[in-house]
């Protein structure tokens, strides 16, 4: 049993669906933000989402869904913000918990 705590998860706006531009293999992707969570033993903020045109297509709990999770920091104004990739075994064994918190909460 994992010893992790489950954080608040942060929903974007039912208004609308929140995106965000990731630069990868030299192209710049759509993502829809699944959600945020922050860790406050740690000060560290992360979002976990979806590619745009896998999203449309399929369910978070689909097994085959591919899922992308960052640590963020905020910038000066809301639309400002930094990506960082996940560096530790540690934080991937909570982004998954929290992954699947989302996704059990979704279920029900």
């Amino acid at each position: 049993m994992s010893d992790h705590k489950h954080y608040p998860i942060i929903l974007p706006s039912d208004e609308e669906q929140e995106r965000i531009v990731i630069p990868m293999d030299g192209e710049e992707n759509l993502f829809d933000v699944l959600f945020y969570f922050d860790v406050p033993e740690t000060g560290k903020s992360y979002v976990v989402c979806q590619p745009v045109e896998e999203n449309e297509d399929t369910d978070l709990e689909d097994d085959e869904d591919e899922v992308f999770a960052f640590r963020y920091e905020e910038g000066e104004s809301d639309e400002d913000f930094k990506l960082f990739p996940i560096d530790t075994d540690e934080e991937w064994e909570m982004v998954e918990e929290m992954i699947n918190t989302f996704s059990d909460e979704e279920e029900e």
